[in-house]
């Protein structure tokens, strides 16, 4: 597995959580409601898991060598 991929899914929950406090510090100390800022939790949720395909796919065409193709090689 490539390590940025790695490196992205094991941040994934953290940087959720942080996110998740943040919010909910908002909505405990300002004037802010998390009625109205939860949608931040599903934009970065969906911005993890472009990252996390974004970096699998560099991965995949890092690791391909001349000899990936299918068929006999001479």
């Amino acid at each position: 597995m490539n390590s940025n991929y790695m490196l992205i899914r094991a941040v994934r929950g953290p940087i959720l959580l942080i996110t998740l406090g943040v919010l909910m510090s908002l909505h405990r100390f300002q004037d802010i409601n998390f009625s109205k800022t939860w949608p931040v939790l599903l934009i970065l949720l969906g911005l993890m898991k472009l990252f996390e395909r974004m970096a699998l796919r560099a991965g995949e065409t890092e690791t391909a060598g001349p000899f990936t193709g299918a068929g006999p090689h001479i």
